[in-house]
């Protein structure tokens, strides 16, 4: 059986410059010395990397929620998600507040879909998607956090997740972790779950 398992270990970098800082991304540049010597240039995006909840109902419908994105120019149907922006913070208490702070649950039983890296050529963003059931919803009146900008003209559906695969295999959603989200779900329910990694198990890559 070949072993897939990815390796970290990065080649040594020569020399860095820091092109442009935005709010939440850095782009640099690199010197990166290859196995054999040569010197090659490579920018990267700094990224600080995201958390996704792949939220599934006891009828086995999916939380899917239509934001608008701007980079893309489009709306788009995605899965809860948000940044790794609190310093410190478990990566399960992040999904935890992104579940209740776009959609209004929580969730009582997490597990682990998938970690992974959205664009490793050009991008040191990591994503870890979460599967959340066994879900209650938070009354308007008990949510602290108050949508603003984008997020203040969400809305939420849900969907079957047959009906999610579907939409992912025709090509009408594009989001990149709804796209992982659904498709480990609908792999992981084929055993019940039951090969699924513990919420708290840590990054190894």
């Amino acid at each position: 059986m070949a072993d897939i398992r990815d390796e970290a270990g990065s080649w040594p970098v020569r020399e860095s410059e820091v092109l442009a800082r935005g709010h939440i991304v850095t782009l640099r540049r690199d010197e990166v010395e290859l196995p054999d010597g040569e010197l090659v240039p490579r920018e990267v995006v700094e990224h600080p990397g995201a958390v996704a909840v792949l939220a599934l109902d006891d009828a086995d419908r999916v939380l899917m929620i239509r934001q608008y994105r701007h980079p893309a120019g489009a709306t788009l149907w995605e899965i809860p998600a948000g940044l790794r922006d609190v310093a410190g913070e478990p990566l399960l208490e992040t999904a935890r507040r992104e579940l209740l702070e776009e959609a209004g649950y929580r969730a009582e039983t997490w597990h682990l879909l998938a970690d992974y890296l959205s664009s490793p050529g050009i991008t040191t963003e990591r994503l870890r998607v979460f599967l959340a059931r066994d879900l209650t919803v938070v009354p308007p009146a008990e949510r602290e956090y108050v949508p603003e900008h984008e997020e203040a003209y969400l809305t939420a559906a849900w969907v079957p997740l047959a009906e999610a695969v579907q939409g992912v295999l025709a090509g009408d959603v594009h989001n990149g972790v709804a796209i992982v989200g659904i498709l480990s779900a609908n792999a992981a329910r084929g055993d019940g779950f039951r090969a699924l990694r513990q919420a708290s198990e840590p990054e190894n890559l």
